[in-house]
């Protein structure tokens, strides 16, 4: 029986180890490679023009620019982080607002409204 016990918890030291390096991996994008990423699933989803496009990837390279920064300082106040956060936000939507035409606008509205659902959904699960 003890045994058993011991090989049961070996095994599950050995996955949780191995899960928690494969989900750190995850994280290391640079913020060219998320802006890259980012723009080429706004292109799929709005059929953005070439010159839409390179405007999006700039837009989006420099929030994810600027959301490292203040990821790395760590110094600042939980709030004062969320409302540059928001800041940031903001100033995106703004920069996207001048880029894409009113049908695109539409879907990109629809698409953060699913989004809004499914993160209110999933936090309604947990409570």
């Amino acid at each position: 029986m003890k045994k058993l016990f011991l090989t049961l918890a070996i095994a599950v030291m050995g996955l949780t180890a191995s899960y928690a390096q494969t989900a750190a991996h995850k994280d290391k994008a640079t913020p060219a490679q998320k802006a890259e990423k980012s723009t080429e699933k706004l292109q799929k989803e709005l059929s953005l023009t070439a010159d839409q496009k390179k405007k999006v990837y700039a837009v989006e390279l420099d929030k994810f620019q600027k959301a490292e920064t203040l990821h790395k300082s760590s110094h600042e106040a939980k709030a004062a982080h969320k409302e540059k956060q928001k800041a940031i936000k903001k100033e995106t939507e703004a920069k996207l607002d001048n880029i894409l035409n009113a049908e695109q606008k539409k879907k990109l509205n629809a698409i953060h409204a699913e989004k809004k659902a499914k993160k209110d959904k999933m936090k309604a699960g947990k409570a």
